[in-house]
């Protein structure tokens, strides 16, 4: 039997610790230990995106991440993008554009928005189609969500 370790990170914004086992994975951290609830478990073998938080910076399947590969990093979630109550400018654009149906996927889909615009400010349709691949709606918001990504990449830009 393999032993928990005691991880420190910080959490969208916070340091925390946390009591995990080897095999927990950093979905399961968040949502159980911290009631994070964005990130969401669908397929559980990092295909679809629900589970998308940010790590250092990067956009990473929370679903596969081991919890404890967080240790000394810094946990961006969907809920840290809302500062004193005011919408990021990604999340405006999502709810402008309607590039959403059920929401499930959504979350997912604004984390990597904001790592896309972080490294290309202008994104093209199809740079935005290719970096947001490894992301699935089921409800087919396909042309809102690139609608939303233009949005949101005019108003990062000021244009």
């Amino acid at each position: 039997m393999t032993a928990p370790r005691t991880i420190h990170f910080t959490l969208n914004g916070a340091a925390v610790a946390a009591t995990v086992m080897p095999h927990q994975s950093l979905v399961e951290l968040l949502r159980e230990r911290f009631d994070l609830f964005g990130a969401r478990e669908s397929c559980g073998q990092g295909l679809c995106g629900c589970c998308t938080v940010l790590v250092d910076g990067r956009a990473v399947s929370s679903c596969l991440y081991l919890a404890a590969f967080v240790d000394g990093a810094g946990v961006t979630t969907v809920e840290h993008l809302a500062a004193d109550g005011d919408l990021d400018p990604v999340q405006e654009a999502f709810i402008e554009t309607g590039a959403f149906q059920c929401g499930f996927c959504t979350p997912g889909f604004v984390l990597m928005t904001k790592q896309l615009l972080d490294e290309i400010p202008d994104p093209s349709d199809d740079d935005i189609r290719h970096y947001l691949s490894g992301n699935l709606c089921r409800c087919g918001a396909y042309p809102e969500i690139v609608a939303a990504v233009k949005l949101a990449a005019r108003r990062q830009r000021g244009a």
